[in-house]
């Protein structure tokens, strides 16, 4: 029996608030926050209110212009979770089926629960990359099935989606007279290899992503969701129950950094460059750790060869003041994911203690 709606959380994001938070924290899985001080913004530049009505129209504008989405097909979130239960609210009914990748991001299946469906899932299986494979999807969707789930840059594994396979969910969701979901949160962070986001694949496509994780912008919580002009209706006048309007100051911010988004990802993609190639460094040096290297992204997902997941990430929080995210919190109870988007010296000083951690897991063996 499933749970009252009322009793229903995420247990991930409980954990990030409350539990994630260690001296060096490899738990994260953003880029290091971006500070205000190299924006090129004064007090005197921003207002505390302003016309919004339904999304502001600046940045409606910028994110138009960025994706090659028209406006119409635009509406704007309190970041990507909040994106995400927007879509899902306006896209299925309490009961309808619902299929999610396994291993998922858990506030995506924890918000699915909420939202009354009967949700399914279908495997990425490491055995295969992490990679989604259209004949699973087809093997695990069903008559009832209304709504598809994916995350890409997979979610936790870091792995991209090419397009022909998403092209080909697409294909099968249309027959069903379903529509497919994709979070494209992490892969903003993609910024050696050119991408569009898959709405622009047809239109069965709803989209959803935020300048949060590559560009360490979360505060500003500029969210957004690509979705047919009537499901972008239906979206807006549903956040009129829970939001009404956006934050305007950081409306003004978010169109700012817009403005200077190619600077700001390039010090975004220096860190990542050399702190991804730290965190390489070190599963490559490790027999005990079996891992699918994304080619992008802030995140990997390490299987521990050997042992449970959780005794590790406990010992090495306790032990050695350090955090990853355990695998169980996505289905995936001997991985645990590492977050590679902090500073270069926190993230190679928590690396050096996972190396211990890990010896001393061995030498209990």
């Amino acid at each position: 029996m499933s749970p009252q709606r009322r009793e229903i959380r995420s247990a991930y994001i409980e954990w990030a608030k409350l539990r994630s938070d260690a001296r060096y924290n490899l738990a994260a899985s953003d880029v290091l926050h971006f500070p205000l001080s190299e924006l090129p913004v004064r007090i005197e530049d921003l207002e505390i209110s302003g016309s919004s009505g339904y999304g502001y129209q600046p940045l409606l504008e910028r994110l138009s212009s960025k994706a090659n989405v028209p406006v119409e097909n635009i509406v704007l979130a309190q970041g990507t979770s909040m994106a995400n239960h927007l879509a899902m609210a306006a896209l299925i009914e309490p009961g309808d089926e619902v299929l999610i990748e396994e291993p998922s991001y858990e506030a995506i299946v924890s918000t699915a629960e909420y939202l009354g469906a009967k949700i399914r899932r279908f495997p990425r299986k490491f055995e295969s990359g992490f990679q989604m494979d259209p004949r699973e999807v087809e093997r695990c969707i069903t008559p009832r099935t209304r709504l598809i789930v994916i995350t890409n840059l997979h979610n936790p594994s870091g792995v991209r989606t090419p397009d022909s396979a998403i092209r080909i969910v697409g294909e099968i969701a249309r027959s069903l007279g379903a529509h497919v979901l994709i979070d494209e949160v992490y892969l903003e962070a993609c910024f050696d290899s050119p991408w569009k986001t898959s709405f622009l694949l047809g239109q069965n496509f709803v989209v959803t992503s935020s300048l949060t994780k590559a560009y360490g912008l979360s505060g500003l919580r500029c969210g957004w969701i690509f979705a047919a002009k009537p499901l972008a209706q239906r979206m807006w006048h549903l956040n009129d129950l829970f939001g009404v309007t956006g934050a305007h100051p950081a409306e003004m911010l978010s169109v700012i950094a817009l403005d200077h988004l190619p600077q700001i990802a390039a010090r975004a993609k220096k860190l990542l460059g050399t702190n991804r190639a730290l965190v390489k460094k070190l599963l490559d040096s490790r027999p005990d750790l079996l891992t699918i290297w994304p080619e992008a992204g802030t995140i990997s997902f390490p299987h521990l060869a050997s042992g449970h997941a959780d005794a590790f990430c406990q010992l090495l929080h306790e032990k050695y003041e350090t955090s990853v995210v355990p695998g169980r919190f996505f289905d995936a109870p001997e991985h645990f994911r590492i977050g590679a988007g902090g500073k270069t010296e926190d993230v190679r000083e928590g690396l050096s203690r996972v190396a211990a951690a890990l010896d001393e897991l061995a030498v209990k063996r």
